[in-house]
Parts: C-alpha cells; sequence; structure tokens
C-alpha cells in the first residue's frame, strides 16, 4: 500500500529492471499521466524606460535579457521566457522605433523592440513585463543557487543590422534568500563607456509547476512479488524521502504565497490603490486544513492532558525534522499532503495574476515607490566598503616654534610621528578593512549588482570622516576630552546635517521654481568631458540639474591660474545668465538658485580663483555644494613624491610653465607675496553650504595634506618662514571652513573628508602606478567611488 502511495504522488521512484517490451508497453497503457509534484521559479523583469545618460553613438538600440542559475550552464540551466505583456505601444509616428520584441529560442532570451537614440538625457518608454519561468529540478525542494540576471545592449547604426554580439553587459545577483518572494528596483546602467539607466523592477515567486508526466513503470520482478522483503525496505525509505520532500514543497510554496500576500498588500498601501483580497484571506487556509481540524475534532496535548484543535498550516512554518518529529505522517495523509501542495499553487497562481494585473493597472506609482525604497537602502547596502567616523577641527593649527618648553619632547614625538604618516596610516587602515572584506559572507536578500558584488576584493575603500568644529580653548588647556560635554549632539548623527539642510530648504519661500547649476572644470591638460562620469551621478540623483562642464580653459593650462581663474568666471556667468533668463521665461520668478562646483586636480585651484574675482562677488550667495577631486589647495609645499618633484623640477627648468612656478610657490621670493599664499587668504570657501574633499593616499601627483586641507608632520616641525607661511595658509583656508555662511548663518556647514583607496592590482607595474599617476586618473576612469559618496549623502547633491 505504501508503495503504491508513493508512486501515485509521483516521488517515489524505482530502478526498472530487465523486462520485454510487451510488458513495459502494457503496464504504460493502463497508467494515466498525473500532474507532476513539482515547483518552479517565476521571475518577472518589468522595462519601464530607457534613458539615454551619456552614449556616444547614434542609432538603433535593443535590450536582451535572459537568465540562468549561477550554479549551472549557459546551456541546461537558463531560464524560459514564459510570458509577454506589453503595457504600452511605442510611438510609431515618430520613426524612432520599429519591429517588434522576440523570443531568441537558441538561448532562451528576450529581445525588446528596436529602438532609435539621437540626443543625450532622451527618453525611451518600453513599458512591458516578461516573466521568465526557471525549473527547480536540480534541487530537492527551494534553491540553493542564486539566479544570474543578465541585461545586454545590442547596437547598430541602421536598423536592418543590429549586431549580435552586445555592446554592452550589465549581470545581477538574486540571492537564495530571496527567491522565495521579492519586489524591488533594479536599475541598469551598463558601463562607463555606456551610461545610460533603464528603470526595470523586478518580481520573484515560487510558483506550482503546471507540466505532467507519466509514473514510473513498476517492473516485471516487482509484480510478480519477487525480492519483496528487500524491496518492502527499499519502498519505505523512498516513501519516507517523497513525505520529506513533499512537506518541504507544502512549506516552500505557503511561504511564497505569505510573502506575496503580504507584498501585494504593502504596494497597494503605498501607491493608494486597494486589492480585492478580503474574502480570498478570509477563506485561503480553510481549504487546507485535515479534516480533524475542518470538522472541529480534538487531539490530546501530552504535556497539559487537555484537548485543543491542531493549527497544522501554523506548524508548517516551524522547523520540520524529519528524523524526530513524525507529526505530519500521524496528521497530515499523503493525499492530504498532495492536494494541500496543488492547493497551494492554485492559490499562488491567483494571487500572482492578481498582482500581475495590479501592477499593470498601477505600474509607475509601483516603479516610483520601488526605486524610493532602493535609494533609502544604498548607504546600508554598500556600507561593505565605507568606514566612518567622526574628527575634531582644530580651532588652530600651531606649529612647532610656539611651544618652546616642550621642545624636547616635541622631538621625542616627530620620531614618532615620522612612523605614522597618515598617508601611509590611510592606506593601511583601508587595506585591513579590504583583508576583513575577504572573510565576509554578503548574504542578503537584495538584488546585487555584479560591477561592485562580482568581486569585493577589487571595490575601492571609502573612509569617510565627518569635521565637526572644536569648541576654542587656550595653549595651556590642550585636552580634547575635557570640552566632550560641549559637543554638538547634533553631530554625532550622520544624517542630522542633511536633515537640517533639508528643514532649511523646507521652510516657505516664495514661490517659483529652484534652478540647480553644477560646473565641472577639469585639471591640468584635461578634456572638459574629464568628469562625465561624475556628472552622470549626479544626473542619476538630481535629473533637474544644469550642468556646464567647462571649456574655457581646455588646452590652456600651462599660464597664469588669474587668467584662468578670470576665464572661468566669466564662463560661468555666462551660463548662469542665460539659464536663469530662460527658466524665468519658462516658469516666472526663481524661488532659488543653487550653485556646485566639482574640480579635478589643479582644476579646484580655477574654481577657487574664479571664485575670489571680483565678477563673481554678486553670484556667491549661491554657492551650494563643492566637490573636491585631489586638488592641491595648499599648493605642492612638503610634497613626499621625490621623483614627481624631479619632474616639476625639470618642467620649470625646460618650459618656465607659471602654473608650476605657483604650485610649488616659487613665484616670487617673498612666500607672503607668492599666488597661492594670497589666494588662501580671499574668501574662497566659506559661502559653501557643504564642503567634500576627495584624496587618495595612493595619488602620487597631490600631496595628500594638500587635497585635504590640514597640516603634515613636516609642516608642524618647521620652524622656517616655509613652515610659518604653510600654517598660515591652512589656518586661513580652515577659518573659512569652520565659520558659518554668510547668508545662512543658522545653517551647520556640512564639511567632509573621503579618503578613496583603489586596488592596486589593477594597475599593475608601470611607471603610471610607480609615480603616482595612476590612482589620480582613477578619479576620472571609475565611478564606484562617487555612487558610494553621492547616493550615501544625497541631500548635498540635491
Amino acid at each position: 500500500m505504501l508503495r503504491r502511495l508513493g508512486w501515485l504522488i509521483g516521488l517515489g521512484q524505482r530502478s526498472r529492471q530487465t523486462k520485454t517490451l510487451d510488458a513495459e508497453a502494457y503496464v504504460a497503457s493502463r497508467v494515466k499521466p498525473l500532474l507532476m509534484v513539482d515547483t518552479v521559479q517565476e521571475i518577472a523583469v518589468y522595462i519601464h524606460r530607457f534613458h539615454n545618460l551619456d552614449l556616444f553613438q547614434q542609432g538603433w538600440y535593443q535590450i536582451k535579457i535572459s537568465m540562468r542559475w549561477e550554479d549551472g550552464d549557459y546551456n541546461n540551466s537558463s531560464g524560459i521566457p514564459s510570458r509577454v505583456v506589453q503595457y504600452e505601444a511605442l510611438d510609431s509616428t515618430s520613426n524612432d522605433s520599429s519591429g517588434v520584441w522576440k523570443i531568441d529560442d537558441k538561448d532562451n532570451s528576450f529581445l525588446s523592440q528596436p529602438f532609435r537614440i539621437k540626443y543625450a538625457r532622451q527618453d525611451v518608454r518600453l513599458c512591458m513585463m516578461v516573466s521568465f519561468t526557471m525549473p527547480l529540478e536540480r534541487y530537492e525542494w527551494s534553491a540553493t543557487s542564486a539566479v544570474i540576471l543578465r541585461f545586454e545592449l545590442l547596437y547598430s547604426p541602421i536598423m536592418e543590422s543590429i549586431d549580435a554580439i552586445p555592446s554592452a553587459v550589465h549581470d545581477f545577483r538574486i540571492p537564495p534568500k530571496a527567491l522565495s518572494g521579492m519586489h524591488s528596483y533594479c536599475p541598469v546602467h551598463f558601463d562607463t563607456l555606456h551610461a545610460v539607466l533603464i528603470d526595470v523592477s523586478v518580481h520573484v515567486s515560487v510558483m506550482k509547476s503546471a507540466a505532467y508526466r507519466r509514473p514510473a513503470v513498476l517492473s516485471s520482478d516487482a509484480s510478480n512479488g519477487k525480492n519483496l522483503a528487500s524491496g518492502s525496505v527499499q519502498s519505505s525509505k523512498k516513501i519516507a524521502s517523497a513525505d520529506k520532500k513533499l512537506v518541504s514543497f507544502v512549506k516552500s510554496l505557503l511561504e511564497a504565497r505569505d510573502t506575496l500576500l503580504e507584498e501585494m498588500q504593502r504596494l497597494s498601501k503605498a501607491v493608494g490603490q486597494t486589492i480585492d483580497l478580503p474574502e480570498f484571506v478570509s477563506s485561503m487556509n480553510n481549504t487546507l486544513l485535515p479534516e480533524s481540524a475542518s470538522t472541529g475534532k480534538y487531539v490530546e496535548d501530552e504535556g497539559s492532558g487537555q484537548g485543543k484543535q491542531q493549527n497544522n498550516l501554523e506548524k508548517l512554518n516551524t522547523p520540520f525534522d524529519f528524523e524526530s518529529d513524525d507529526y505530519w505522517l500521524r496528521n497530515f495523509s499523503k493525499e492530504h499532503l498532495s492536494r494541500t501542495f496543488h492547493l497551494l499553487g492554485t492559490q499562488l497562481h491567483h494571487l500572482w495574476n492578481t498582482f500581475l494585473a495590479f501592477h499593470r493597472e498601477n505600474n509607475t506609482k509601483i516603479l516610483e515607490y520601488l526605486r524610493d525604497i532602493w535609494t533609502k537602502d544604498r548607504r546600508a547596502e554598500w556600507s561593505i566598503w565605507m568606514v566612518y567616523s567622526k574628527v575634531e577641527m582644530p580651532h588652530h593649527f600651531i606649529s612647532g616654534m610656539d611651544d618652546t618648553s616642550n621642545h624636547s619632547s616635541h622631538k621625542r614625538a616627530t620620531s614618532v610621528l615620522k612612523l605614522n604618516d597618515p598617508a601611509q596610516v590611510a592606506a593601511t587602515r583601508a587595506e585591513l578593512h579590504r583583508r576583513s572584506i575577504a572573510q565576509m559572507r554578503i548574504n542578503n536578500r537584495a538584488i546585487q549588482d555584479m560591477h561592485i558584488f562580482g568581486d569585493p576584493m577589487r571595490v575601492p575603500i571609502v573612509i569617510i570622516e565627518r569635521v565637526w568644529n572644536a569648541p576654542k580653548r587656550t595653549f595651556s588647556d590642550r585636552s580634547c576630552m575635557r570640552h566632550v560635554d560641549k559637543i554638538d549632539s547634533s553631530l554625532l548623527n550622520e544624517h542630522d546635517n542633511e536633515n537640517e539642510s533639508a528643514k532649511h530648504n523646507n521652510t516657505p519661500q516664495h514661490s517659483g521654481r529652484e534652478l540647480k547649476i553644477v560646473v565641472f572644470v577639469h585639471g591640468f591638460q584635461g578634456h572638459h568631458l574629464d568628469l562625465r562620469l561624475i556628472r552622470n551621478q549626479w544626473l542619476l540623483i538630481d535629473p533637474k540639474i544644469e550642468f556646464l562642464m567647462s571649456e574655457a580653459n581646455e588646452e590652456k593650462t600651462h599660464g597664469d591660474f588669474r587668467e584662468m581663474g578670470q576665464r572661468l568666471a566669466q564662463e560661468v556667468i555666462s551660463f548662469l545668465k542665460r539659464k536663469m533668463d530662460k527658466h524665468a521665461k519658462k516658469y516666472g520668478r526663481l524661488k532659488n538658485v543653487k550653485l556646485s562646483f566639482v574640480g579635478h586636480s589643479i582644476g579646484n585651484v580655477i574654481i577657487r580663483t574664479a571664485l575670489a574675482a571680483s565678477l563673481m562677488e554678486p553670484y556667491r550667495k549661491y554657492l551650494h555644494t563643492y566637490l573636491s577631486l585631489s586638488g592641491p589647495h595648499l599648493g605642492y609645499l612638503y610634497s613626499s613624491n621625490s621623483l614627481f618633484n624631479s619632474g616639476l623640477w625639470l618642467l620649470k627648468k625646460l618650459k618656465s610653465t607659471q602654473v608650476i612656478h605657483q604650485l610649488t610657490l616659487t613665484d616670487d621670493p617673498d612666500l607672503q607675496n607668492t599666488f597661492f599664499y594670497k589666494l588662501c587668504k580671499q574668501k574662497t570657501l566659506d559661502s559653501f553650504k557643504n564642503i567634500i574633499l576627495l584624496s587618495s593616499p595612493q595619488d602620487g601627483y597631490v600631496p595628500y595634506h594638500s587635497a585635504r586641507i590640514e597640516s603634515c608632520q613636516p609642516a608642524s616641525s618647521d620652524n622656517s618662514k616655509r613652515g610659518v607661511a604653510f600654517l598660515e595658509m591652512l589656518n586661513n583656508c580652515m577659518d573659512q571652513i569652520r565659520g558659518p555662511t554668510p547668508e545662512t548663518p543658522h545653517h551647520q556647514r556640512v564639511f567632509m573628508r573621503c579618503d578613496v583607496n583603489f586596488d592596486t592590482t589593477l594597475y599593475g607595474r608601470n611607471l603610471n602606478s610607480f609615480i603616482g599617476r595612476a590612482a589620480h586618473i582613477e578619479f576620472l576612469e571609475s565611478d564606484i567611488f562617487a555612487r558610494f559618496i553621492m547616493w550615501s549623502f544625497q541631500d548635498l547633491f540635491r
């Protein structure tokens, strides 16, 4: 009886022995196909729109989607497109779309309808849902492998010949924990050479397989009663395995059903649209209860001796140990387990179709809600590669000669400080953190971007210091701990400064539209598109910004900083006036203007020189965020890169480049008459609401302390005029950062130093890495560090 019951549910397979073809045909003709007791993974991908951020080529593009099990090969473990729904038809009158979507049976992939891209920031609404079915036959009951979701970008200059070879690929990983049920936003960007944004949402559930199969045929020996003793032992083991597998299937479907129902209710509440499910919810468990529960029968509870009704569905959610718990064999017959499995599958099918219909009616609102959740989770998800700390900003930097009484102790401290070079300490700290990542097991439920999670050891480590003002104290009172009680408690929270800014920005103001402009300034011998990766990230955070990629000093970075600053100021004012006039005509009165700057290398010196120009004075009140990428704010004094210093000396001798003389403070015999000394005395930083200084201890082109605007050990122990001049420059800069902004004195300025530590193994052994140029250029060629910083502090870039 047990053997026949195991055969009935299709799980008790038997090894066949030799038999005649006539016997097989006879038995097969007597057996009808049964519904297969199995589950499948259902993954629906909704493609909302294609947004061109920075594609280099005009032409026809197409999106190809495929998926596979991570632990399988491409041929035998791929998902199969099972359903495609086009929510909206592309505009056929614009000649920007042609053909239809299709499914490629060779690799089980889906290809969208081809569309034409003609200009930057162009939107193409695709609005289609494609569902993939992932077979679970290779796993005993639930998936233990992740799913790799692949997006490919196909391109052709003409419609008739879209290349089958993808121009770019972007992979995502759906971890096993998420396969029981998930609804998530999934932005697709491809790579730095094909910068786009595809708004995608992914919806996952487990479903009952709808396939049929023929039960295993009994062997002739078993039908004749041979080896009954051994056969019964083997059969009982297989029935036990079948029972365990069937119970696991039931629990898997029950978890998927409850997860899907909970997510549907959450989405319904978020978009403000109800889903008609009360009747389903009230009756969904009744049909699943066994006869004893549905008829109100009681079983004896051994612990208390009192009778109570058993809730079998609650029991399903508890950990199941087949070896020690035979509750299911006593209370759920195999027939009822099979019936429960099919009923749960039917319920899931109903819920899934209900969700798809609800999604079709509210696709835009659901996508916006999921995108908001994704945006808020960026900081937590990427915190693996980020280290946060808070440091005190000294009230004043003092040279060693100001404390003659402790001169001998200062010398002893100097020898210790040499062993603790800040750049070396930062690099060591980042390397230790990188090694700790190798020991981590990244195990979460969120979709993982394989550009980042594909090789966690190769991702840059970002060390963020939030700098806060130290209280004033006398020279005799040097203990920071005595003033701990004076620390502003708001600075103990990473978000408080941003929230303060948000509150200030939300205060009632004049009606109108806000104009936000960001100016990007390249470095020495740079190109106006050098900072396009930072620009793209800023556009993703705030698509409403107007940006200026400065060209005023392109191929003109060898001259005087004052001339470069004047050219930049004129370019910015012209752009600003043009945009202000345009917005005033289009939207009426302007509510506010936010003017932000991003500079790389000496582009930061050009920015500060432009801000010091008199013609920029009426516009300083609009300054908002300043992002500095490895800028030599204090020049090249105390540069520790001897090889680079030799190159600078050679340039000064051979070409007599003015900008090199100014950077090294050799443009005047008197240090107090040099360009940099005078620049640090001018108010170029005090009007910014947010200042973020990016540096890298691996960057040999810009002194570490100069990029961070902080002191260094050689300067603090230098009692010469050079050391005094350096500390005066430093204090003048820090006084601007420390004080309140003139326009909003109540506003607490955000000041951060961010150390970016790149994976140096990617550079190899070459001249660029040897002289420190590789890390300096990596700020322009990589955008992962920018994603981490900008998405973790989004309010600073809005």
